[in-house]
């Protein structure tokens, strides 16, 4: 199975530790785009129209300023590295050992500097969102597109792919082919906050739960077991399955 989530805008290093080695990442295939994007980051973060080239306020300086250490910096695991209200929801670290394993095949994060990791890849805090069009690069969703098709479809198998990516991330990947069959986005009614929330505890169910699925018909049972759901086929060839995902009162991160 196959459960992508979204990057944090926010992100936490550490002050100690070996850098980052591109060669021990997943997704080898990305290789030579991931090192034009970054060639391309540090260029434009390197500018004194840095923060205003890349979309962020003044006030982000010092993010901004990471993108020139990416080779020399402490790494740590991505699963650390990206922080925030879905992440916090996941709550990686508490699962037990079967779970975080199944957590570390099944999750992939979609990220506008790295294309695709995995949990337990080491990266560093880094700015750049995937709706930054790149000085000299161009649009970043763009310059992933066609890239990702491959490596993700690989990843997905012949099981479902768990759509948990805001809509500026799932611009860098449409599932196509009869990976789109399987294609299902969730979606969870209310404010931001609360979606982000609400997809980080389905993706920590998932892994918890265990249970592999095939069909979106599946998929829906098993998170139905912890949520309330609803599942509406795609609108047209290619296009998602939605999963409507609702918290239940008694739901705790601790049960899954």
């Amino acid at each position: 199975m196959l459960i992508l989530l979204p990057p944090s805008e926010s992100k936490t290093g550490r002050r100690r530790g070996k850098p980052a080695d591109p060669a021990t990442w997943s997704f080898p295939e990305l290789t030579e785009t991931r090192t034009t994007v970054a060639k391309h980051l540090r260029r434009v973060s390197e500018s004194p129209t840095a923060t205003t080239d890349l979309g962020v306020t003044p006030g982000l300086a010092g993010e901004v300023a990471n993108n020139l250490v990416l080779d020399t910096a402490p790494s740590a695991p991505a699963a650390e590295v990206y922080t925030g209200v879905l992440y916090d929801a996941l709550g990686l670290a508490t699962m037990d050992a079967a779970a975080r394993r199944r957590a570390n095949r099944w999750l992939v994060i979609v990220s506008a500097l790295h294309g695709a990791v995995r949990p337990t890849d080491r990266i560093t805090p880094y700015r750049l969102s995937m709706d930054v069009n790149l000085p000299g690069l161009g649009p970043v969703a763009a310059a992933w597109r066609p890239i990702l098709d491959g490596p993700l479809a690989e990843a997905a198998g012949r099981e479902v792919v768990v759509d948990c990516r805001s809509s500026t991330y799932a611009a860098a990947w449409t599932p196509r082919g009869d990976v789109a069959d399987r294609w299902v986005q969730v979606r969870v009614p209310g404010a931001s906050h609360m979606a982000k929330h609400t997809r980080g505890l389905v993706a920590r169910h998932l892994c918890i739960a265990g249970e592999r699925a095939r069909t979106p018909e599946r998929l829906a049972e098993i998170v139905g077991s912890a949520f309330d759901v609803g599942l509406t086929p795609p609108a047209k060839p290619g296009k998602p399955w939605i999963l409507d995902a609702l918290t239940r009162p008694e739901l705790t991160q601790s049960d899954g």
